[in-house]
């Protein structure tokens, strides 16, 4: 073994994917460019990963000279990859973090269609523990507070017609109002009332 490959480095993560019960893919990021490179391989290795791992009670797998950390929740499988020589509790205090954070974002219901509902925030927390490989927060809370996302939040392009329309009458009778109120105690400030 060459001394290159233990020195020591910040780029801490190889990959971080979640896949569903079934070992499809939700999510997934690779920060290694030489570690599949094609979409193929990085398919064969999920799968190879969620074989290895779906039925066992472990927390730390070793396959394909890759430290895997994983974690299981109702119908999700949650996995951060490292180098053969990276510390495991570094790569486990990363799947905490994200479990946490994501647990937080989505009111504590971890599961495959609420993570598909809310993939922008999962994407935003992915990012803020992790940048290239890089471990840049552990602490779920501090994730959760610069995401500052919130899963009941919508959107105006998923806001009805209706609910835009009933949401701008009411403003325009809100401010009608005021208007009005403003009108009345200016005439009757000048006594014209």
């Amino acid at each position: 073994m060459d001394s290159g490959a233990l020195e020591p480095s910040l780029y801490t993560v190889k990959a971080v994917f979640i896949l569903d019960n079934d070992g499809n893919r939700l999510l997934s990021k690779y920060y290694d460019p030489d570690l599949y490179p094609s979409m193929k391989e990085q398919k064969n290795f999920e799968k190879n990963v969620f074989n290895k791992t779906h039925k066992a009670d472990n927390e730390i797998a070793f396959l394909e000279g890759m430290t895997i950390v994983y974690k299981s929740s109702i119908d999700l499988f949650f996995y951060v990859v490292g180098s053969a020589q990276e510390n495991e509790l570094m790569l486990m205090a990363v799947l905490n973090c994200l479990f946490e954070s994501l647990s937080q974002i989505l009111r504590k219901n971890v599961e495959r269609r609420c993570l598909l509902d809310n993939l922008d925030g999962v994407f935003l927390v992915v990012d803020e523990i992790i940048d290239g490989g890089v471990i840049l927060e552990s602490d779920p809370q501090q994730v959760v507070e610069k995401v500052n996302y919130r899963a009941d939040d919508n959107p105006l392009s998923e806001q009805s017609v209706a609910q835009v329309i009933k949401n701008a009458l009411a403003f325009t009778k809100a401010l009608s109002l005021i208007h009005m109120h403003t009108i009345y105690h200016t005439l009757k400030l000048f006594k014209i009332l």
